[in-house]
């Protein structure tokens, strides 16, 4: 075939077999490479994995050189591997195109039968179509219109569905023409890659090939292998022998150096014992002494305890004498305070309070105390230290420079000594601004923390932090005392000449005193009208001007001269002023003062002037817009008021500033910013308040002066610590009191009374302005309202808070009492519980009076409820300080019942009457009631509660039908009884007919409140006859509730001996069995006589034969034999009824879901717990990196998360996904085992019984079922946990031992455990003696808990099924054991039908094999043993085969023993591989058979039988061989000797020496051939005889080949004899056949024996003759 014709398949099969993409290459394609056509070059590409052991194949064959394969692959070309994977390559492409033929095949059919099926629905709706069409012909003719339309829908209907069919039919007509059409050309490529798939075919036969040689080749290699690594294994046995015996003597020397040691030892352990037992005689001598020792330290310790104790107790007596006399002063003080109408608990309470306080107070002192001697006691050692450092370094350090280096230490000095200072200095003493700022800062660090050093409270002002400094080691030594005196002499000479400096009430600046003419000038030459330029309320952006006039005041003429402004005001204040000139006293000049505001802030400063007496300045305030609010008053004090009355107060907020503000009125218990250290005592009135609000602004006025005074004197640091002390909020006030507040008393007072405005009721409340805005110069007026509910002391304190942050919030408080009316109802709710309808209840009403006069009392009832409700008397008197009773009646009325016992009106109800005080859904009634007291403004109220309900009892039904009953059974019917009542209520069913009864407790009983009780009336038919009764049901009230009941009485045709079985307890596995009767009673003399009502009649039916049936429910533990029948009047039937408890299965599975469930849980713990511990371990890590060590660095890629890991937990399956026999289903049923508790079933089964017997026209017929025979047989069913639990088999009590050959024997065992808390003692029921299963070991008693395995064993004798039962019996529980199995008859055949199996010669000490195979064809695994005759235990030594060839008659026989010549080493010459075992069904086995002989002979001969575990045979074979020393042989001939060797060598007759003759010439080999030539009818046949002449094939031998020559040729043939062939060679393993042919000539006489002699010498390793005797002779057919 042409290129051209190979490509153009190949393109159609890669175009249109687009599917599977099969792309085949040849050579030719290699030659011409097209776009994307797979090659294979010379190159030999790497393989794919699959194919990597055909390079190892490849690798052998080159080290082999065997060319035969080569000859047959590739015309003598050896086979590359590329060449092998393109035929596996081109194998599976076809293989992928016969795949996609079948696929369109199988199209292709699928297409015809779906083409058919819609041509028959084609056909079926045309049929539909025309029957239609006829019936609406018919249909017309009739004149049925209606039919008509109807009949036309479907006909249209079925139009459209006949289109649909077409359309359908045309498209699967297409498909099925494209697939045939698809199915050709694959099949036209099929065709063309014939010749293809022939050369594959070739390649893989030549392929297989290959491989099969190689692995003989493999094999013998192998073989080769196991015999090196046999004789080393035998070099090592010798060599661990040697070893061995070493070993044994060093172990022997070892021995006898241990016995002497042995001897020493012990001589020394004597004296050790003899010295232990001396120091243990000490030890308890001194022990002895230790313990009396302790016996005395014990009692003196009792007496000890003893006078302790008494001590204790004398202590605790005159505790409890304290405390019982605290508590009577305490009971005393509070009925003191309570005579007087005080609060004697709040009074005890704060008394209480105030204790604790004063104790923390003294505790904190002297705590303070403490700390002060601590820093007082560093201060000395460190003034200690700094004076022994001057003494040691003084001319290092003074320097003249230093003294001023260090200005704050003289500061830090006094701050210290400041906070040192145990009396706090007094607000009226004036301090320079530096001294009173180090004190603010110390007063401030003591109260915030008492723990707080002086070096901590220096380090927290930003400005200071180099005074902390000081306290630590100086730098210097010398220059702490030097500084610190210097300071401290300056600033109390400057705190001198300050306070000798009287203050001007003006404000200006101070001059001293001067005389002019005599007289004494005090202050100023000028005063300013005004006093101050002031500057209120400023604007930013707007100018101001004013005008003001300075007058000279001096004795003498005077001038002024403007010096300027201060430096703050140089940027707003221009000054316009013209100098005078000189002044006379008394004459004055104007100035103007210009204000230009840029900013919005508050400005102090002056203006300076100077004069001819002094300077002199004019001060200058600008204050920006602000808010001065203030009330009228701080304390509102309503006084005493009657409870019910209101009064209100009103309060005038006032704001004097120029700047409107929000307002709003908080009422919360926090107190006020400026007061938030210290708390007011709540005896405080609004006048003190307002004191110490005075006093702090005139404090923090006089603050602002003096940093204004001193400012330019400080440096910038200074002033703004000043600044920034000042900002806190910490009042003067503090330094005037006579003792500190801690802030524990703070706290503890704002409890307090957040405490008390919690828990009183709110009856002073605000008015409606609660919040607002308040304009600059406005006032608004607060509304406070006191309305008492409540007698007693009523309190509130609220806040006006602003929303300026400068105005600080009003506390304003009001205090009000308020006293009781003197007229009330002692109980004013009264309560009458729950109350029925129509029923009386009553109830007093008492009224207490306080009065010192009599007073008239109206009561008054709701109009609504004056038909229910009375009160007697309506009016009546009190008298003074005494009490009054009213009766009080209530009697709900209800529409429900007609004539009511006693009311105050007919055809009332509560309901409708009070529909405002009543609730309809609940029962709740509340009616207010009001009590009319005579000059009292309010009345006295109380309120009458009640839960009104019904007391009517009802049935769930008003009918109860009881239907047919049989006479032989009961029928219950349950109804339900309800009490409707809120009350339990008493019941009872009085006058009950005998037939039937009510339970429970026989119809009597309690109903509680909305309770609904099952009641089970059970009906006992008496006759057969129709019922119709009433049942009464009485409450405890007597009334009554009556209940209709009917019912049928049948006479059934048969009866039950038993409608009721109780089961014993049973456990799960074990089984009841309970045995009853059905009995047809029904004959011709019972029928009754006696008249009986229709319907009666009619359900009694005839005497005949009945058939019965049991009906089981589903799924339930129980069995009925037999569950259907017959029987004939007056017999009987036994029925067996069987209780087996088990598990359900919807159980098991719900229980396998919750043990998933748990184990989810815990997996889910547990990963908690490793991630909780990776968390730790992670903070560890970062600790010990955070100690100095670099912390790892992470990479980037690595994700570490907190959350949950990767892995998800597997969701808990559907329960229809556990299957029975898995491993969650069986845990699941262990579990519930295990676990199981008692339960109590009850079934009722119906027995149905039929009217008679079919009839006898038709027996298929079903016989008619009248539900009025129907028996009802009732089963109580306990099931209990089972004692004894199979843990084996999965759980399962059947024993399966499948399929078994006959004659085999299989054994199980069966393990079941004691679950119970009782011993069991187990027994077994009998097996069949006879039959295949067997129990092989004994049962015993188990404790619980305890285990036993029973060992079971199957061995079937015939081809059959067997099945069996065994119980192993306990005392509580028999579990039945299913024993089941199949016996099946083995078929094994073997591949050597049997007989003599020859293995020719073998050259002495080697071996040959040969291989067997067995084939199993039977469904079973068997087990077969194969035994050879030399190894038979009972084939006797020298058997009698032996005796009967060593005594023939026969010497030219050709018998043969059975087991023949062995070799010398004792081991058998014949040896099988392997000996026995068990082929699996349908599988093989093969058996080498090995000859290994280790002398030459030709005797070797043995039986080899294979049988089967049942004694049968599969074949018997006997084996021979022959054993040469060369590798030439020559067998054929008669025997000359007998088939047995002596195992002894051979003996030597003569000792003496051989000649030099004799030793050249080796002896020969005797050969007998006897021939016989037959005369028949004067015609001589010829005789033939045959020699074999073989050459062995041997690694050993160095020829390959063999050669034989026959001499004497010549002399032979005169004789008659002729030799063909009479010389030639002979390949290895093969064998050359001599012919021997005689003819007698015609000289030969009758009877005459010819004989002669033919020397045979064979050339191999070594040459031997063999001397060849020829006898002739002619025998007659007589002979």
């Amino acid at each position: 075939m042409d290129v051209e014709d190979r490509e153009s398949p190949f393109d159609v099969a890669s175009d249109r077999c687009g599917q599977l993409g099969v792309h085949l290459s040849t050579d030719e394609d290699s030659e011409e490479d097209g776009p994307g056509q797979e090659t294979f070059k010379d190159d030999e590409p790497a393989l794919p994995p699959d194919l990597e052991w055909l390079e190892e194949l490849y690798e052998e064959d080159d080290g082999d050189g065997v060319g035969d394969l080569a000859v047959a692959a590739d015309n003598g070309k050896k086979r590359s591997c590329a060449a092998t994977a393109r035929m596996f390559k081109l194998r599976r492409n076809l293989d992928q195109l016969d795949c996609f033929h079948q696929q369109k095949e199988r199209d292709v059919l699928k297409a015809r039968e779906e083409l058919n099926l819609c041509r028959q629905n084609i056909d079926s709706l045309v049929e539909q179509r025309d029957n239609l069409e006829k019936e609406i012909e018919r249909q017309k003719a009739a004149d049925n219109t209606v039919a008509v339309f109807r009949l036309r829908s479907q006909h249209k209907h079925l139009c459209q569905k006949l289109q649909c069919e077409e359309e359908l039919e045309g498209r699967i007509n297409t498909e099925l023409k494209q697939q045939e059409l698809e199915l050709s050309e694959v099949e036209v490529e099929l065709g063309r890659f014939s010749l293809l798939r022939q050369e594959v075919q070739e390649e893989e036969r030549v392929f297989q090939v290959l491989k099969a040689q190689r692995a003989v080749t493999r094999l013998q290699q192998e073989r080769k292998a196991s015999q090196n690594l046999q004789l080393k294994m035998q070099h090592l046995r010798d060599k661990q022998a040697a070893m061995l015996k070493e070993e044994e003597t060093e172990c022997q020397k070892k021995i006898e150096a241990s016995q002497a040691s042995r001897k020493i030892a012990a001589k020394h352990l004597k004296e050790t014992i003899k010295r232990m037992h001396q120091q243990e005689a000490e030890k308890e001598q001194q022990n002895r002494e230790l313990l009396e020792k302790r016996i005395q330290a014990v009692k003196s310790l009792k007496s000890n305890i003893a006078a302790t104790q008494e001590s204790l107790r004398v202590q605790q007596r005159r505790a409890k004498a304290n405390a019982q006399k605290k508590e009577q002063q305490q009971r005393q003080l509070r009925e003191s305070l309570q005579a007087q109408g005080f609060n004697s608990i709040r009074h005890m309470y704060q008394q209480k309070q105030q204790e604790e306080i004063k104790q923390k107070q003294e505790e904190f002192a002297e705590r303070q105390k403490s700390k002060r001697v601590e820093i007082v006691a560093k201060i000395l050692q460190e003034e200690e230290l700094v004076k022994k450092r001057k003494r040691n370094q003084a001319p290092l350090l003074q320097k003249p420079s230093n003294t001023g280096r260090y200005p704050s230490l003289g500061r830090a000095r006094e701050k210290l000594l400041s906070y040192l200072d145990p009396c706090p200095p007094s607000a009226s003493e004036e301090r320079p601004t530096i001294l009173r700022e180090f004190s603010d800062i110390s007063s401030s660090s003591s109260d915030s923390s008492d723990a707080e050093d002086p070096e901590e409270t220096v380090h927290q002002e930003g400005d200071y932090q180099s005074l902390a400094e000081s306290l630590a080691e100086p730098e210097f030594s010398g220059l702490w005392d030097q500084n610190c005196k210097k300071l401290l002499n300056e600033k109390s000479t400057l705190v001198q000449v300050k306070q000798e400096e009287p203050s001007m009430p003006s404000g200006n600046l101070n001059m001293p005193a001067k005389k002019v003419h005599g007289k004494e000038l005090k202050g100023p030459s000028f005063i300013s009208k005004p006093e101050v330029i002031l500057f209120k309320d400023f604007e930013v952006g707007n100018t101001y001007k004013k005008k003001i006039v300075l007058t000279n005041i001096s004795y003498v003429t005077n001038h002024c001269k403007l010096l300027g402004v201060s430096t703050q005001l140089k940027n707003f204040i221009f000054i316009n002023f013209e100098p005078p000139g000189s002044l006379s006293a008394g004459m004055c000049c104007d100035m103007q003062a210009v204000f230009q505001p840029m900013i919005n802030e508050d400005l102090e400063g002056e203006v300076q002037f100077a004069s001819a007496v002094g300077p002199f300045s004019v001060p200058i305030r600008c204050t920006i817009k602000k808010c001065d609010l203030e009330v009228d008053s701080q304390f509102i004090d309503f006084g005493l008021h009657v409870v019910g009355q209101t009064i209100s107060r009103t309060v005038t907020l006032t704001n004097k500033g120029a700047l409107a503000t929000h307002f709003s009125l908080d009422t919360s218990a926090c107190p006020c910013p400026e007061n938030s250290h210290i708390q007011m005592p709540s005896q405080m009135s609004a006048n003190t308040c307002q004191e110490i609000n005075s006093q702090n602004t005139k404090s923090d006025n006089q603050r602002s002066t003096a940093s204004v005074v001193t400012g330019e004197l400080q440096p910038k640091q200074e002033s703004q610590e000043l600044s920034e002390v000042l900002q806190q909020e910490q009042p003067e006030a503090s330094a005037t009191s006579p003792e500190p507040i801690p802030e524990a008393r703070v706290s503890t007072d704002v409890d307090t009374e957040m405490d008390q405005s919690h828990s009183d009721p709110i009856e002073i409340s605000l008015g409606n302005v609660r919040e607002g805005e308040i304009g600059p110069f406005e006032s608004i007026k607060l509304e406070v309202v006191f309305t008492p509910t409540i007698p007693g002391e009523a309190k509130l304190d609220f806040h006006i808070k602003f929303s300026d942050l400068t105005s600080k919030p009003i506390p304003i408080q009001v205090r009000a009492v308020a006293v009781s009316v003197p007229v009330w109802v002692v109980q004013p709710s009264i309560d009458l519980k729950i109350c029925m309808f129509d029923r009386l209840y009553q109830d007093s009403i008492m009224v207490q009076s306080r009065a010192s006069t009599a007073l008239k009392l109206t009561f008054e009832v709701c109009p609504e409820m004056r038909k229910h409700m009375e009160i007697l008397p309506k009016t009546g008197f009190i008298q003074a300080q005494s009490n009054f009773s009213a009766q009080l009646k209530f009697l709900p009325r209800c529409l429900l019942l007609a004539s009511p016992p006693r009311a105050f009106g007919r055809g009332c109800s509560l309901s409708k009457d009070a529909q405002k005080f009543f609730d309809r859904d609940t029962g709740v009634l509340e009616v207010p009631m009001t009590v009319q007291v005579a000059g009292q403004v309010k009345p006295v109220h109380f309120t009458v509660q009640a839960v009104v309900t019904s007391s009517d009892l009802q049935f769930d039904r008003t009918e109860v039908d009881f239907g047919h009953c049989s006479i032989y059974q009961s029928v219950r019917s349950s109804v339900h009884l309800t009490n409707l009542s809120l009350l339990p209520q008493d019941f009872g069913f009085l006058g009950v007919p005998e037939f039937i009864e009510v339970q429970p407790n026989d119809g009597f009983g309690t109903l509680l409140p909305q309770e609904t009780l099952e009641i089970d009336l059970i009906f006992s038919a008496n006759k057969a006859k129709e019922y119709s009764f009433q049942l009464s049901c009485k409450s405890g009230i007597n009334r009554d509730f009556p209940l209709s009941c009917r019912a049928v009485g049948v006479h059934p045709p048969l009866e039950l001996s038993h409608s009721l079985v109780q089961f014993g307890a049973t456990a799960v596995g074990d089984r009841s069995t309970a045995i009853l009767y059905l009995i047809n009673h029904q004959t011709n003399h019972n029928r009754s006589k006696q008249p009986v009502p229709p319907v009666v009649k009619d359900s009694m039916a005839p005497v005949a034969p009945r058939l019965f049936s049991f009906s089981l429910p589903k799924d339930s533990d129980i069995s009925i034999t037999p569950s259907a029948g017959g029987l004939l009047p007056g017999e009987r039937c036994l029925v067996q009824v069987t209780f087996r408890p088990r598990l359900l299965d919807q159980e098991i599975k719900e229980e396998a879901l919750r043990l998933l469930h748990r184990a989810k849980l815990l997996r889910e713990r547990e990963l908690k717990m490793n991630r909780h511990g990776e968390q730790e371990t992670k903070k560890e890590v970062t600790v010990e990196t955070s100690k100095g060590k670099k912390p790892s660095v992470i990479p980037e890629n690595s994700k570490v998360s907190d959350g949950p890991k990767t892995e998800q937990l597997t969701e808990s399956p559907d329960p229809s996904d556990i299957q029975p026999g898995s491993e969650q289903y069986e845990k699941a049923r262990a579990s519930l085992l295990y676990s199981f508790t008692q339960r109590c079933s009850e079934y009722t089964i119906p027995c149905f019984v039929s009217d008679g017997n079919p009839p006898e026209e038709d027996q298929q017929v079903q016989p008619a079922w009248s539900p009025l025979n129907t028996l009802d047989l009732k089963l109580q069913c306990p099931a209990v946990q089972p004692p004894l639990v199979v843990i084996s088999n999965n759980g399962h009590s059947i024993i399966d031992f499948q399929q078994v050959a006959v004659g085999e024997r299989v054994i199980k065992r069966f393990t079941v455990q004691n679950i119970s808390r009782e011993s069991l003692d187990l027994q077994s029921s009998v097996l069949d003696v006879h039959g295949a299963f067997s129990l092989l070991n004994a049962l015993r008693c188990i404790r619980p808990g305890e285990k036993h395995t029973l060992v079971l064993a199957f061995s079937p004798g015939l081809e059959k099924k067997y099945r069996e039962t065994l119980e192993v019996q306990s005392k509580r529980m028999n579990l039945e054991v299913t024993l089941c199995g199949e016996g099946v008859l083995p078929a094994v055949t073997s591949s050597h039908p049997g007989g003599l199996l020859d293995f020719g010669y073998v050259l002495e000490k080697e071996s040959t094999s040969q291989v067997l195979k067995l084939q199993n064809s039977s469904a079973v695994a068997v087990g077969f043993r194969v035994q050879l005759a030399s190894l038979s235990p009972s084939m006797p030594q020298g058997g009698a085969d032996r005796v009967a060839v060593l005594l023939g008659s026969d010497t030219h026989s050709q018998a043969q023993p059975t087991v023949g010549t062995q070799n010398y080493s004792g081991l058998s010459v014949f040896s099988v591989v392997p000996a026995g075992g068990s082929i699996a069904a349908g599988q093989s086995q093969d058996i080498t058979v090995t000859f290994h002989p280790d002398h030459s002979s030709v005797n070797y001969s043995d039986r080899l039988t294979i049988e089967l575990m049942n004694k049968s045979e599969v074949c018997v074979m006997d084996l021979k061989g022959a054993a040469s020393s060369h590798n030439m042989y020559l067998y054929g001939g008669d025997r000359l000797t007998v088939p047995i060797e002596s195992l002894l060598p051979p003996l030597i007759t003569n000792q003496h020496q051989p000649m030099e003759s004799q030793v050249m010439e080796r002896p020969t080999i005797p050969v007998l051939v006897s021939l016989r030539a037959s005369y028949r009818k004067g015609t001589i046949t010829p005789a033939v005889r045959e020699l074999q002449v073989g050459c062995i094939r041997s690694t050993q031998s160095s020829k390959k080949s063999g050669e034989f020559l026959c001499d004497n040729v010549a002399s032979l043939r005169q004789q008659g004899f002729s030799v063909e062939p009479s010389k030639g060679t002979v390949d290895p393993g093969h064998k050359r056949t001599i012919t021997v042919t005689w003819t007698p000539h015609s000289e030969y006489k009758p009877y005459e024996v010819v004989q002669t002699c033919m020397p045979v010498t064979l050339k191999g390793d070594e040459t031997n003759v063999y001397r060849v005797t020829l006898m002739a002779l002619v025998s007659t057919a007589a002979d």
